[in-house]
């Protein structure tokens, strides 16, 4: 049986295509340096969040107490607000952000970066983040929470460090 031309030119197309769309994915997954938010975090109870120690501060902009992150960012998400819903870091700072949500699943993707957590309740998602450009960042929820989901957004604000000051960026509260 011969194959005609034309089939084993299309059957190398294909070919030449399943091969460069696994290539995508291998290097999605593993080259571009995409990670899956674990259970790391812990767990909480999202009635009683300021009782768990990672929120015992409060919530807000903190210095970091270890040596892999510069501030630590502790945020909570309740439809329709991220609170709080403005974060001011300096450039060339690594951050990382401790966020639970208070009723449904929420989103947490920064437009313009790699960072997209899902904020589910009873876990506190855990990410770091690494800012070496002055600007601003817009927050949006990318998971439909409720009936204001379109207003449900944010900002990170990247200053340059001359302008940092931390007695305004570094402070707490409730939610």
């Amino acid at each position: 049986m011969e194959i005609h031309r034309y089939e084993r030119l299309w059957f190398a197309a294909a070919l030449v295509l399943i091969v460069a769309f696994i290539a995508t994915v291998v290097y999605g997954a593993v080259g571009a340096g995409v990670e899956m938010i674990d259970d790391d975090g812990g767990t909480i109870d999202p009635d009683n969040w300021q009782d768990h120690e990672v929120y015992d501060e409060g919530i807000g902009v903190f210095a970091a107490n270890d040596s892999d992150a510069d501030y630590e960012v502790k945020m909570v998400a309740q439809h329709p607000a991220f609170s709080p819903g403005t974060v001011t870091v300096p450039e060339n700072s690594t951050v990382r952000f401790y966020i639970t949500s208070l009723d449904v699943i929420h989103g947490y993707d920064v437009a313009g970066t790699n960072i997209n957590s899902m904020i589910i309740p009873g876990q506190i998602s855990e990410f770091t983040a690494e800012f070496d450009e002055t600007g601003e960042y817009l927050v949006v929820c990318n998971e439909y929470c409720g009936p204001n989901h379109h207003n449900m957004e944010g900002s990170i604000q990247v200053v340059p460090e001359s302008e940092w000051n931390p007695d305004d960026a570094l402070v707490g509260g409730d939610a």
